[in-house]
């Protein structure tokens, strides 16, 4: 949020151990008029905590996400390169990623293997579930400092790798990842954004890219664990699921995968230690209809509960950035 002036924190902000920064707000039939007089607050807040959940504001429906958005005053996000499906409401206002509810995303950074990475989420509830479907919160550089230093040096040193197959089945389809399905297009993004592609024999494409595991902050320079090795890694998804995909497509044909920067399978073990790492630092409140949770997407990475009953989660997301990497581009190999 550059463009959002920093001012005092807002009066009637929470910290509870175990719970998110929480700002209680009247009741308002203006939550575009309110946020635009709270710009500075919020930004106040979001440096200071990472991330912000604002409970009363009453949002209703995508229109007031949008009008919220265009108030904060920041620069709206096309996506590119999704994992998932979602819908798109209006520039930079999506659907929550179509994931089974009945599985839990484990914590991540929004498009953090992209080179252009929302800088800002702002995650809206228009509908809460019945059970569950809390967005779990854990401070980057926190859970930076608590993973095994041998291992945060060697993905600092190598980065780390993803490789992705668009076999029309699982996970996003072509155009829903690059926005058309033109094969000169497609390859020209790639080229663009230091992705390796490859045509297979049945047409459909895999590719692969190194990207930066510990960023520096645009802000203020601290150091972050910013990507998403662990969430995208085979050994994340529930066995029946990975023995199915392998089944079909082939260990080396999954919709994702993730490695270290070398190219070396990632070992259960340590994507179990960075989900378990993640778990310790999470804090988490149950969502409420008419909920705002404004998210630094690089100071802060989030999840999703297993849910049940309906849930309308809508995400905005802004501030396009590039963090720099803790580790020199010539000598990482990482472009």
């Amino acid at each position: 949020m550059p463009s959002i002036d920093t001012t005092a924190p807002p009066p009637g902000l929470e910290q509870e151990p175990g719970l998110p920064a929480t700002l209680r707000v009247p009741a308002t039939d203006d939550p575009a008029g309110w946020t635009a007089g709270a710009r500075g607050a919020l930004r106040s807040a979001l440096v200071e905590h990472g991330a912000v959940l604002v409970r009363g504001l009453g949002l209703r429906d995508v229109e007031d996400v949008g009008t919220v958005l265009e108030r904060l005053a920041v620069e709206p996000v096309t996506e590119r390169e999704a994992f998932a499906p979602r819908r798109t409401h209006s520039p930079g206002v999506h659907s929550s990623s179509a994931w089974p509810p009945n599985q839990p995303m484990c914590m991540h950074h929004e498009l953090s293997y992209t080179l252009g990475a929302p800088g800002l989420l702002l995650l809206a509830c228009l509908s809460e579930p019945t059970a569950g479907g809390a967005t779990g919160l854990a401070d980057a550089a926190a859970v930076l400092d608590a993973l095994p230093r041998e291992l945060t040096e060697r993905f600092e040193r190598e980065g780390w790798l993803l490789t992705r197959s668009y076999n029309g089945e699982i996970g996003a389809t072509l155009t829903e990842a690059f926005g058309t399905d033109d094969r000169d297009a497609v390859e020209g993004y790639c080229r663009s954004h230091a992705i390796d592609a490859a045509w297979q024999p049945d047409g459909t494409l895999r590719t692969t890219q190194r990207r930066s595991a510990v960023v520096r902050h645009p802000a203020d320079g601290r150091r972050c664990w910013f990507n998403q090795i662990a969430f995208l890694n085979r050994w994340t998804l529930a066995p029946e699921v990975a023995e199915y995909l392998i089944d079909e497509y082939g260990a080396d044909g999954l919709p994702f995968d993730t490695f270290y920067g070398d190219g070396e399978p990632l070992e259960e073990d340590v994507v179990r230690i960075i989900n378990s790492v993640y778990e310790e630092h999470t804090v988490r409140r149950p969502w409420q209809a008419g909920d705002l949770l404004l998210v630094d997407n690089v100071r802060t990475a989030h999840s999703r509960e297993a849910y049940e009953g309906p849930r309308e989660v809508v995400v905005a997301m802004a501030s396009p950035t590039r963090p720099e990497s803790c580790a020199p581009a010539e000598e990482a190999g990482l472009r």
